[in-house]
């Protein structure tokens, strides 16, 4: 199980794999705690992750592969973990009546994080603008969530809302045209 940690009220995140590394990495609202590398690992050997690395200064720990994999169990990493703090759920904005093309995907009651994933990560090549994730009933931003979505949360605005159907009646208030898909 990958770890989630709380301290002084700031979650800490983790994903693993170069190409959501890379993501993380690159990313603005992101703070970047550390990135673990494994010696002789296929990240160490991927130089453009290693150079992104370097030129944002950023905390880099070459780890044994023993004791790199012995913290890591299980887990595909690429040879590499990025540690990092962040806001990836935010407060939903007031919406201008004139963005007209603006396309929000509510989820309602989507508990699996395999499948939360699995939806930023479509939403986000689908070219929807963001995400309405109520607090209740839902899965929250977990280190699950983030990993499969490969790294589709950096450029995918997540917004929470307390009650779903409040914020849907206020987006219709606000211009928008509401469609309902069920299975």
């Amino acid at each position: 199980m990958v770890k989630q940690a709380k301290k002084k009220n700031q979650d800490f995140f983790q994903v693993y794999g170069i190409n959501g590394v890379s993501n993380v990495i690159q990313a603005k609202k992101i703070n970047i705690v550390r990135i673990d590398i494994m010696v002789g690992g296929m990240a160490e050997k991927k130089s453009s992750v290693i150079n992104l690395s370097r030129n944002k200064s950023l905390p880099v720990h070459r780890i044994p592969k023993a004791q790199f994999l012995k913290h890591y169990p299980g887990k595909r990493t690429q040879g590499i973990v990025v540690t990092f703090t962040g806001k990836i759920i935010r407060d939903i904005p007031s919406f201008d009546k004139g963005a007209n093309n603006t396309c929000l995907l509510a989820m309602d009651n989507v508990e699996d994080p395999q499948n939360l994933g699995q939806i930023i990560r479509t939403a986000e090549c689908a070219g929807i603008d963001g995400i309405l994730i109520p607090e209740h009933g839902n899965v929250q931003a977990t280190n699950t969530v983030l990993q499969v979505s490969q790294g589709a949360f950096i450029y995918l605005p997540l917004y929470h809302c307390g009650n779903l159907h409040h914020q849907l009646r206020a987006l219709k208030k606000e211009g928008f045209w509401i469609i309902g898909v069920e299975n």
